[in-house]
């Protein structure tokens, strides 16, 4: 069965490795992230640079429009505070967009490694095993990239284009109302409130964009990993329980082989680290703020008893709290499956082996021992235990807030 769905998917994509980073290169190609080999045409690599350049131009208006209104423009503490949530997530999505242009070259090499590992596995067994890790991450990519694009959508569609109602003394008028405010930009008329709009509908795509390919690359190299984890530990048990004449030379061939495809996976987090070290730390800054604002506009919206605006505001956080457990289960779940290698190591019959070949296993015993962490900037370790630790700080700062403004 699944090697008729192997032979499937290879007759669709050009190479395995392909069909497990698609989407990643679906939304990475859109905002000009995604890395461009030496073949490029010169026509596709300014086409891309005139791409980032328009993401860029289109934030940093919706952003510093946002954060002047927030800044100067005298309003009840209660509505600026209301404003502030979208404002720290455009703020935080373009530090991400900074890093993920500026680590292209980790993007890369992080995809090239995982196409050489394609190629390099050959037996049937171990390319199965490989196949499922990538479709399990394929899947949670495409999860990822559904429920952040509609929450994003979905806060800009309620918040933008349906006329809320507000009273003016003894009237009420129902007015359009911008998903983010903007500073001394006429939005009264029909053009000019289409065109912020419009722009506020691409700033929220991109921001959604870059959280989509941060955690959909997260997701891909954590499975790809778990694969090559996976595909190690059936190969020790194979040395070890491989016959004891068998050819010295031959044996020698394999330990040699597994300690280097070790060397590889390790090599591969270090890397996958250093890419989404940073973006870890600022997705954590940015959730915290965020879910903490949103949970607040929920607690200021809920006298207006307005359906729409709450289940908003509810799914931005369920959003947002969401992307926040995911990666920090992403890191638990490495750190454990580096740790396993050595501990199925010490639990094999390895007293049985001759010294040499016990030798080499205490290498591969012993480097494993080192353990591995995914960290948000070198900082905090992403793990459940910090998921927690992140709730409670966010519902923390929350009551801090709403004692301060009497809701």
């Amino acid at each position: 069965m699944m090697a008729d769905d192997i032979a499937t998917v290879q007759k669709e994509f050009d190479n395995l490795n392909e069909y497990s980073i698609q989407f990643n290169k679906w939304f990475a190609k859109t905002i000009g992230v995604w890395p461009l080999p030496s073949s490029t045409s010169k026509l596709e690599k300014i086409m891309t640079r005139i791409l980032i350049l328009f993401c860029w131009i289109t934030t940093l208006f919706v952003t510093i429009s946002s954060l002047l209104h927030f800044t100067l423009v005298k309003e009840d503490i209660i509505i600026k505070l209301k404003s502030l949530a979208p404002i720290s997530y455009c703020f935080g999505g373009g530090l991400n967009y900074a890093v993920l242009l500026y680590r292209k070259s980790d993007i890369l090499y992080c995809i090239e490694h995982m196409e050489v590992d394609w190629k390099a596995i050959t037996k049937t067994a171990d390319r199965q095993i490989m196949f499922k890790n990538a479709k399990i991450g394929r899947i949670i990519s495409c999860c990822i990239a559904a429920f952040v694009q509609i929450s994003a959508v979905c806060f800009c569609t309620v918040l933008g284009v349906f006329k809320r109602t507000i009273k003016i003394g003894n009237e009420s008028m129902e007015i359009h109302v911008l998903p983010s405010p903007t500073y001394k930009i006429p939005v009264d008329t029909n053009p000019g409130y289409g065109i912020i709009l419009g722009l506020q509908f691409l700033t929220g795509y991109i921001m959604s964009a870059t959280v989509v390919i941060a955690f959909s690359f997260a997701t891909v190299f954590a499975c790809h990993t778990i694969g090559q984890l996976t595909i190690m530990v059936t190969w020790i048990e194979e040395f070890i329980n491989r016959p004891q004449e068998e050819n010295k030379n031959v044996h020698i061939d394999k330990i040699s082989v597994i300690i280097k495809h070790h060397m590889r996976i390790l090599s591969f987090l270090e890397r996958a680290e250093h890419l989404l070290s940073p973006i870890c730390f600022m997705e954590m800054f940015k959730n915290i703020l965020s879910i903490c604002m949103f949970s607040y506009c929920i607690l200021a919206e809920w006298s207006e008893h307005d359906i729409r605006i709450l289940t908003t505001y509810t799914f931005a956080v369920m959003n947002l709290i969401f992307s926040t457990f995911l990666i920090c289960y992403i890191g638990e779940i490495l750190t454990e499956r580096c740790k396993e290698i050595g501990n199925m190591v010490y639990m094999t019959n390895w007293y049985q082996l001759h010294d040499k070949d016990i030798l080499n296993l205490i290498m591969i015993i012993v480097r494993s021992s080192v353990e591995y962490k995914m960290t948000a900037g070198k900082i905090m370790d992403m793990s459940v235990i910090t998921f927690g630790n992140i709730i409670k700080t966010v519902f923390g700062y929350l009551n801090i807030l709403r004692q301060t403004t009497m809701l």
